[in-house]
Protein backbone atom coordinates (compact mmCIF):
# COMPACT_ATOMS: atom_id res chain seq x y z
CA UNK A 1 0.00 0.00 0.00
CA UNK A 2 2.72 2.49 0.54
CA UNK A 3 4.59 1.66 -2.50
CA UNK A 4 1.04 2.56 -4.15
CA UNK A 5 0.42 5.56 -2.17
CA UNK A 6 4.48 7.00 -3.09
CA UNK A 7 4.03 6.46 -6.98
CA UNK A 8 0.14 7.66 -6.78
CA UNK A 9 1.72 10.74 -5.44
CA UNK A 10 4.58 10.79 -7.90
CA UNK A 11 2.50 10.46 -10.50
CA UNK A 12 0.34 13.55 -9.45
CA UNK A 13 2.99 15.70 -9.53
CA UNK A 14 4.28 14.48 -13.11
CA UNK A 15 0.83 14.49 -14.45
CA UNK A 16 -0.49 17.73 -13.00
CA UNK A 17 1.90 20.22 -14.87
CA UNK A 18 1.91 18.46 -18.05
CA UNK A 19 -2.15 18.51 -17.79
CA UNK A 20 -2.60 22.02 -17.24
CA UNK A 21 0.36 23.05 -19.53
CA UNK A 22 -1.73 21.15 -22.64
CA UNK A 23 -5.10 22.64 -21.36
CA UNK A 24 -3.72 25.87 -21.33
CA UNK A 25 -2.21 25.77 -24.81
CA UNK A 26 -5.10 24.53 -26.04
CA UNK A 27 -7.65 27.02 -24.30
CA UNK A 28 -5.42 29.77 -26.32
CA UNK A 29 -5.47 27.37 -29.43
CA UNK A 30 -9.70 27.57 -29.34
CA UNK A 31 -9.28 31.08 -28.35
CA UNK A 32 -7.39 32.60 -30.80
CA UNK A 33 -8.50 30.16 -33.81
CA UNK A 34 -12.22 30.71 -32.74
CA UNK A 35 -11.90 34.78 -32.82
CA UNK A 36 -11.65 34.28 -36.98
CA UNK A 37 -13.01 31.20 -37.20
CA UNK A 38 -16.67 31.88 -38.01
CA UNK A 39 -15.44 34.32 -40.66
CA UNK A 40 -13.25 31.54 -42.31
CA UNK A 41 -15.90 29.44 -42.38
CA UNK A 42 -18.52 31.52 -43.88
CA UNK A 43 -15.89 32.35 -46.86
CA UNK A 44 -14.73 29.27 -47.45
CA UNK A 45 -17.85 27.21 -46.87
CA UNK A 46 -15.74 24.74 -44.13
CA UNK A 47 -14.39 25.40 -41.07
CA UNK A 48 -10.00 24.78 -41.24
CA UNK A 49 -8.82 24.43 -37.83
CA UNK A 50 -5.73 26.53 -37.61
CA UNK A 51 -6.08 29.04 -39.44
CA UNK A 52 -7.58 31.76 -37.71
CA UNK A 53 -4.62 31.32 -35.34
CA UNK A 54 -2.03 31.25 -38.63
CA UNK A 55 -4.09 34.58 -39.03
CA UNK A 56 -3.51 36.09 -35.73
CA UNK A 57 0.47 35.40 -36.11
CA UNK A 58 0.65 36.89 -39.52
CA UNK A 59 -0.84 39.76 -37.93
CA UNK A 60 1.57 39.98 -35.42
CA UNK A 61 4.16 39.45 -37.50
CA UNK A 62 2.76 42.78 -39.59
CA UNK A 63 2.60 44.81 -36.40
CA UNK A 64 6.03 43.93 -35.17
CA UNK A 65 7.32 44.59 -38.79
CA UNK A 66 5.50 48.44 -38.73
CA UNK A 67 6.86 48.76 -35.14
CA UNK A 68 10.26 48.43 -35.99
CA UNK A 69 10.08 51.65 -38.67
CA UNK A 70 9.82 54.85 -38.06
CA UNK A 71 6.48 55.38 -40.33
CA UNK A 72 4.93 52.40 -38.85
CA UNK A 73 5.85 53.67 -35.35
CA UNK A 74 4.28 56.93 -36.02
CA UNK A 75 1.31 54.91 -37.45
CA UNK A 76 0.91 52.97 -34.36
CA UNK A 77 1.54 55.67 -31.73
CA UNK A 78 -1.49 57.51 -33.36
CA UNK A 79 -3.98 54.69 -33.36
CA UNK A 80 -2.83 54.41 -29.74
CA UNK A 81 -3.09 57.50 -28.67
CA UNK A 82 -6.96 57.47 -30.40
CA UNK A 83 -7.74 54.07 -27.96
CA UNK A 84 -5.95 55.74 -25.10
CA UNK A 85 -8.63 58.24 -24.97
CA UNK A 86 -11.32 55.64 -23.83
CA UNK A 87 -11.31 55.38 -19.98
CA UNK A 88 -12.36 51.88 -19.92
CA UNK A 89 -9.30 50.49 -22.39
CA UNK A 90 -6.94 53.15 -21.09
CA UNK A 91 -7.47 51.16 -17.68
CA UNK A 92 -6.67 48.01 -18.77
CA UNK A 93 -4.23 49.00 -21.52
CA UNK A 94 -1.87 51.62 -20.02
CA UNK A 95 -1.04 49.01 -16.95
CA UNK A 96 -0.57 45.95 -19.12
CA UNK A 97 1.64 48.07 -21.86
CA UNK A 98 3.90 49.10 -18.96
CA UNK A 99 4.33 45.41 -17.61
CA UNK A 100 5.06 44.61 -20.84
CA UNK A 101 7.70 47.11 -21.61
CA UNK A 102 9.51 46.25 -18.51
CA UNK A 103 10.86 43.43 -19.66
CA UNK A 104 11.94 44.56 -23.00
CA UNK A 105 15.45 45.17 -23.56
CA UNK A 106 15.00 47.67 -26.08
CA UNK A 107 12.92 50.33 -23.63
CA UNK A 108 15.48 52.73 -21.72
CA UNK A 109 12.76 51.91 -18.59
CA UNK A 110 12.60 48.63 -18.82
CA UNK A 111 14.12 46.42 -15.30
CA UNK A 112 17.89 45.74 -16.20
CA UNK A 113 19.29 43.16 -14.52
CA UNK A 114 18.52 40.91 -11.25
CA UNK A 115 20.68 41.87 -8.15
CA UNK A 116 20.66 40.32 -4.96
CA UNK A 117 20.85 43.12 -2.33
CA UNK A 118 22.54 42.25 1.39
CA UNK A 119 20.26 44.25 3.71
CA UNK A 120 20.82 43.73 6.90
CA UNK A 121 17.44 44.89 7.76
CA UNK A 122 15.80 42.06 6.57
CA UNK A 123 18.57 39.55 4.51
CA UNK A 124 19.10 39.00 1.43
CA UNK A 125 16.69 40.73 -0.78
CA UNK A 126 15.98 39.80 -4.70
CA UNK A 127 14.96 41.92 -7.06
CA UNK A 128 15.24 43.84 -10.73
CA UNK A 129 17.47 46.85 -10.87
CA UNK A 130 15.52 49.55 -12.97
CA UNK A 131 17.63 52.63 -12.11
CA UNK A 132 21.00 53.68 -10.80
CA UNK A 133 21.73 57.18 -9.22
CA UNK A 134 23.70 59.06 -6.85
CA UNK A 135 22.35 61.06 -3.34
CA UNK A 136 23.88 64.02 -2.06
CA UNK A 137 23.33 64.10 1.76
CA UNK A 138 25.83 66.82 2.02
CA UNK A 139 28.63 64.02 2.22
CA UNK A 140 28.94 64.25 -1.34
CA UNK A 141 27.61 61.99 -3.78
CA UNK A 142 26.91 58.15 -2.50
CA UNK A 143 25.82 55.75 -5.56
CA UNK A 144 22.58 53.93 -5.28
CA UNK A 145 20.52 51.79 -7.04
CA UNK A 146 16.91 51.71 -7.23
CA UNK A 147 15.16 47.86 -7.11
CA UNK A 148 12.12 46.43 -7.62
CA UNK A 149 11.41 43.96 -4.98
CA UNK A 150 7.68 42.27 -6.21
CA UNK A 151 5.35 41.00 -3.95
CA UNK A 152 3.05 38.12 -3.99
CA UNK A 153 2.02 39.25 -7.36
CA UNK A 154 5.21 40.26 -10.34
CA UNK A 155 3.24 43.48 -11.18
CA UNK A 156 2.95 44.32 -7.33
CA UNK A 157 5.94 45.21 -5.58
CA UNK A 158 8.19 47.85 -3.68
CA UNK A 159 10.41 49.95 -5.33
CA UNK A 160 13.56 49.75 -2.80
CA UNK A 161 16.91 52.03 -2.38
CA UNK A 162 20.15 50.01 -1.54
CA UNK A 163 23.91 51.53 -1.35
CA UNK A 164 25.65 50.17 -4.94
CA UNK A 165 27.83 48.23 -2.17
CA UNK A 166 25.78 46.38 -1.02
CA UNK A 167 24.37 44.88 -4.19
CA UNK A 168 25.50 41.96 -6.37
CA UNK A 169 24.47 40.61 -9.56
CA UNK A 170 23.49 37.10 -9.68
CA UNK A 171 24.15 35.04 -12.95
CA UNK A 172 20.26 34.93 -14.09
CA UNK A 173 18.50 36.67 -17.11
CA UNK A 174 14.99 38.93 -16.28
CA UNK A 175 13.84 36.15 -17.83
CA UNK A 176 14.78 33.56 -15.37
CA UNK A 177 14.56 35.92 -12.44
CA UNK A 178 10.69 36.39 -13.22
CA UNK A 179 10.55 32.09 -13.19
CA UNK A 180 12.04 32.68 -9.59
CA UNK A 181 9.38 35.12 -8.45
CA UNK A 182 6.57 33.06 -9.93
CA UNK A 183 7.89 29.75 -8.59
CA UNK A 184 7.95 31.55 -5.22
CA UNK A 185 11.79 30.25 -5.15
CA UNK A 186 11.50 27.08 -6.42
CA UNK A 187 13.25 28.16 -9.82
CA UNK A 188 16.76 28.53 -8.30
CA UNK A 189 19.47 26.30 -8.33
CA UNK A 190 21.34 24.78 -5.52
CA UNK A 191 24.19 27.13 -6.21
CA UNK A 192 23.47 31.02 -6.92
CA UNK A 193 26.75 32.43 -8.24
CA UNK A 194 26.92 36.01 -7.76
CA UNK A 195 29.54 38.98 -8.32
CA UNK A 196 29.99 42.52 -7.30
CA UNK A 197 30.38 44.43 -10.23
CA UNK A 198 27.92 44.15 -13.13
CA UNK A 199 30.81 44.34 -15.47
CA UNK A 200 32.08 40.94 -14.08
CA UNK A 201 31.30 37.45 -15.65
CA UNK A 202 29.66 35.15 -12.57
CA UNK A 203 32.14 32.32 -13.57
CA UNK A 204 35.67 34.78 -13.56
CA UNK A 205 35.63 34.81 -9.63
CA UNK A 206 35.28 30.62 -10.02
CA UNK A 207 38.04 30.66 -12.71
CA UNK A 208 40.47 33.31 -10.90
CA UNK A 209 39.89 30.67 -7.90
CA UNK A 210 41.44 27.72 -9.74
CA UNK A 211 44.37 29.72 -11.27
CA UNK A 212 45.27 30.49 -8.04
CA UNK A 213 45.12 27.33 -6.81
CA UNK A 214 47.23 25.75 -9.43
CA UNK A 215 49.64 28.41 -9.15
CA UNK A 216 49.88 27.71 -5.27
CA UNK A 217 50.37 23.86 -6.57
CA UNK A 218 52.93 24.76 -9.13
CA UNK A 219 54.69 26.72 -6.45
CA UNK A 220 55.09 23.55 -4.15
CA UNK A 221 55.83 21.34 -6.69
CA UNK A 222 59.03 23.59 -7.58
CA UNK A 223 59.73 23.87 -4.05
CA UNK A 224 59.93 19.95 -3.76
CA UNK A 225 62.05 19.69 -6.57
Amino acid sequence: MQWIRRSFIAGCFVMVPLIISVAALVWAFQLVDGVMAPLYTRLLGQEVPGLGLATALLVVLVVGALATNVFGKRMLQRGESYLLKLPVFRAVYAPVKQLVAAFSPENELAFKRVVLVDDPATGFVLGFLTKEFTIDRGRGAEPVLAVYVPTNHLYLGDVRIFPKSRVTYPALTVQEGVRVFLTGGMAVGQVLKAVRTDTESPSEPAAAMQDAAGARSLTAADRDC
